[in-house]
């Protein structure tokens, strides 16, 4: 009796192993199967989507000069005054247009205040080609290099930068691009730099000083044509890390008032920096005659 019932148990093992086995097994190559043919409509969609890459173009902005690329990803870019090169490690995209090739640059917001101003939504940079551009802070030639490949080679862009490390990086820029002259002098002492530099139509800034605003006036007396404009990029801690950024950004367009710099618009930098506006204005405005 014992033996039959320890046949029987041996006998039920091996049949509940066996039907694991066969479980695991067919299931498992069915599975395989199946993962098989999800794995080719996997590939198949991929493919599809490497074809709509491939259908790019490139738009005008509304800020001459400016463009948007329309592919993969939406874009802000500039064409490449100087093409197969980059600057900063920026991405550059080829489009043909009309059986020519143009090559652009992308304009990272997250790295340059004009580029975040305009998407952004500034109504006016007053930047454009042919443009004579003074541009104070111009640190190692990120946001200038764009600002070349706008006014492009009939417009002059004069960059400050104070510091020599950042300077030496700026002067590598301006090697390659001809409308780049690199000025390394503190833009506190204007006359220290004047038979450098004429008069220009617009002044950018992004020097990041508690007296950003006098630093602005003096080069405005010096060399901005009367008409001409200018933007500032504020940032409020740098002015006074106590008062909050509104009070700060107030207080600085007053300061401007005071020296016939007559702002025209205010813009937040959310979400691109923080804390951030830039103003946009003009120069002792000419005044507009009357109709007869």
């Amino acid at each position: 009796g014992e033996e039959l019932k320890g046949g029987r148990l041996r006998l039920l093992a091996g049949q509940k192993g066996g039907g694991r086995g066969r479980g695991r097994g067919g299931g498992d190559s069915r599975d395989r199967g199946g993962s098989g043919q999800r794995r080719g409509g996997v590939g198949k969609n991929k493919n599809r989507r490497r074809k709509c890459v491939n259908i790019v173009s490139v738009e005008p902005h509304r800020h001459e000069g400016v463009f948007i690329y329309r592919g993969a990803e939406d874009a802000l870019v500039t064409l490449n005054m100087v093409p197969g090169h980059s600057v900063y490690g920026e991405r550059r995209v080829t489009v043909t247009e009309g059986g020519v090739k143009q090559e652009y640059r992308t304009w990272n917001p997250f790295r340059s205040k004009l580029a975040a101003a305009i998407l952004g939504g500034v109504d006016q940079i007053h930047i454009k080609p042919k443009s004579k551009v003074l541009y104070l802070g111009a640190a190692s030639g990120t946001t200038v290099s764009h600002v070349s490949d706008i006014i492009g080679p009939d417009g002059l862009v004069y960059a400050v930068e104070f510091s020599h490390r950042a300077g030496r990086d700026l002067v590598n820029v301006a090697k390659k691009r001809t409308n780049i002259i690199p000025v390394l002098e503190d833009a506190r002492h204007p006359l220290k730099y004047r038979m450098l530099i004429g008069m220009v139509d617009v002044i950018f800034a992004d020097v990041a000083q508690p007296d950003q605003s006098r630093i602005v006036a003096l080069n405005a007396h010096t060399f901005l044509r009367n008409g001409g404009h200018f933007l500032i990029s504020i940032k409020a801690n740098c002015i006074d890390s106590t008062a909050s950024a509104e009070a700060v950004f107030a207080s600085e367009v007053r300061k401007l008032q005071q020296e016939n710099l007559k702002p025209q618009e205010q813009l937040t930098l959310e979400p691109y920096e923080r804390d951030h506006a830039v103003v946009v204005g003009v120069y002792r405005p000419i005044p507009k005659s009357g109709s007869k």
